[in-house]
């Protein structure tokens, strides 16, 4: 097969076999037996916040976990239940039943197999950072909203489905509140806690889920536990069965079935991003979508729950050393040793443990450290992020999702409109235009120019990676020339953020030259010259080369070894 072919269809389970050795399959195995046993109480936990039983995100977990690494196109990419899909699963789950539920994900999965074969894989870079942001504010506010009842012990029969109904239901039985499962939950959070503050190799969620289910057992609190609420987890193979047909629910579940699809696209292409932060990597968006429709596909068939990339548990992997999908698929086998030789034990494990695991997953899939930058942006940028949240919040994810995809189309056409421009040429504008052309300046060997032309909007900001993608031969000073960048919007300013991040991560400097009106006051609001400094932001090119030289000059002698691949 062509090389170029291989790359752009094949998974990275198979291209990662060249040069695989006994050293990765070590490293491979600590990490998929560390991921695995952290993702069990994540997998229960999400599995019962969605109003179905343990096991069925176990089931989920082990199926879509073995898949996704498989056929995957990310070579560190944990799939499985996540925290995205409580809120729609739930919902989907009281409007349609269980049936319902698996006939929607295999819905999804259909699109998801579409999406990636028809090359959209990239697409979801056109919905911009503000209803991203709007989505995953929202879905952290409704997970943790369902898990109060456990997390204070609350005597409810049963929890309404609707935001506020529930918030007023909370209200009103909160003087059933049991002092052992809120100290249990608060001591849960108070562990996560430290141990993040600690280490983030520290498998917090296992620490806490052996200490709370020992805690139960030694000291018989009389707290609730997966045992009393469900039975316990049943021990063996999950049960392969084809889901029944019920064309007559197609209708109701289409607009489901689609937000369950977009919500696994921009899930685990985000932790794809991520991943491929972390491990320096590049992940094939086209075939990692195909695997994730394929997983959701074949998910229900044993029972389980819709599934997409899980940024935690991905990141969980990396840190544990994991080195190529092999990881993924032994995390897969573990849960799945664990349902066969210890699914009894458990029974006792506390759902006010489980709360506060989920808790702090809502916190950490929130975004919240976003919402200070994003405040300081346009009035357009914080409107369509605040009607995003309260649509997910306070509507459903399925009208979020539409609602935000229109937003996001009119957004792109008003700020593309005001990109259009009529000026007389006079002879001060032509004498201005001097100082930024590039045809009568000298680039010197320590510093490399890029520009940006057109709007640099959502949609676009994936081309930034043509700074990167040869980083080790970059010299010590990157100029960013946007004389030509029209627009810039809350996208493309957290992509810049990022470029910057990882230039100054490798002792690189980044200037930025030439702005005009509109990304230099966006670019200003956000206080993005404190990121880079500002020094280093210039009103033309040669203002920015006479900063590199001074830039260079301050580097100690090592620093100025000229790079490979530099001339």
């Amino acid at each position: 097969m062509d090389p170029a072919l291989e790359e752009r269809w094949l998974p990275k389970s198979i291209l990662s076999l060249r040069g695989y050795t006994s050293q990765k399959f070590l490293r491979d195995l600590v990490a998929g037996i560390t991921v695995g046993l952290v993702a069990l109480p994540l997998a229960m936990a999400f599995s019962i916040a969605s109003g179905l039983s343990p096991q069925a995100g176990i089931y989920c977990a082990v199926v879509t976990g073995f898949l996704i690494s498989l056929l995957g196109g990310s070579r560190t990419q944990i799939g499985g239940p996540t925290g995205a899909f409580v809120v729609v699963v739930a919902g989907i789950v009281a409007a349609h039943g269980v049936e319902g539920l698996f006939l929607c994900t295999v819905m999804a999965g259909v699109l998801l197999v579409i999406m990636g074969a028809t090359g959209m894989g990239t697409a979801v870079k056109f919905i911009p950072r503000p209803i991203v942001i709007g989505f995953t504010n929202g879905i952290a506010v409704l997970i943790a909203s369902t898990q109060l009842k456990d997390f204070f012990g609350l005597q409810i029969d049963k929890v309404p489905g609707v935001f506020w109904l529930r918030m007023e239901s909370i209200g009103q039985h909160f003087k059933t509140l049991s002092y052992e499962a809120t100290t249990l939950a608060v001591l849960t959070l108070v562990i996560l806690i430290l141990c993040r503050m600690i280490s983030n190799r520290i498998p917090g969620p296992i620490i806490v889920l052996v200490a709370g289910t020992a805690a139960v057992y030694f000291l018989k609190l009389p707290v609730e536990t997966i045992g009393t609420r469900f039975g316990g987890i049943p021990s063996g193979l999950p049960h392969f069965e084809i889901p029944r047909f019920h064309a007559e629910l197609i209708h109701g579940l289409l607009g489901p079935a689609v937000t369950v699809a977009m919500l696994g696209a921009i899930e685990s292409l985000m932790s794809a991003v991520v991943a491929d932060r972390m491990s320096n990597d590049r992940h094939n968006p086209n075939v990692e979508l195909m695997a994730q429709g394929v997983a959701n596909i074949v998910s229900p068939m044993f029972g389980g729950l819709p599934a997409t990339g899980a940024i935690a548990r991905t990141a969980t992997n990396i840190r544990a050393g994991a080195q190529t999908p092999v990881a993924g698929i032994i995390h897969a086998v573990t849960l799945l040793c664990v349902l066969l030789f210890a699914a009894p034990l458990a029974s006792y494990i506390p759902l006010a443990v489980l709360a506060g695991i989920l808790l702090m997953v809502a916190y950490n899939m929130g975004e919240w450290r976003e919402i200070p930058g994003l405040l300081r942006l346009t009035k357009t940028d914080i409107s369509i992020w605040l009607v995003t949240f309260a649509l997910t919040v306070f509507a459903d994810l399925t009208v979020a999702v539409e609602a935000g995809m229109i937003l996001a189309a009119l957004l792109f056409i008003g700020r593309v409109a005001n990109t259009t421009t009529v000026a007389q040429v006079t002879d001060d504008y032509v004498e201005d235009g001097r100082a930024h052309i590039l045809q009568d300046k000298d680039i010197p060997y320590y510093a490399t120019i890029f520009r940006i032309h057109g709007p640099f909007l959502f949609g676009a900001t994936d081309k930034i990676a043509a700074v990167t993608e040869n980083l080790h031969q970059l010299p010590p000073v990157v100029v960013l020339r946007l004389r030509n960048m029209t627009a810039i919007d809350a996208t493309g300013l957290f992509a810049l953020e990022e470029l910057a991040k990882l230039l100054h991560a490798t002792k690189r400097t980044l200037i930025l030259c030439g702005a005009r009106e509109q990304p230099r006051q966006l670019i200003h609001q956000a206080e993005f010259e404190e990121l880079i400094g500002k020094e280093n932001f210039c009103d033309n090119v040669q203002e920015a080369l006479q900063r590199a030289e001074e830039v260079f000059e301050s580097l100690p002698p090592a620093a100025k070894a000229v790079p490979v691949g530099v001339s």
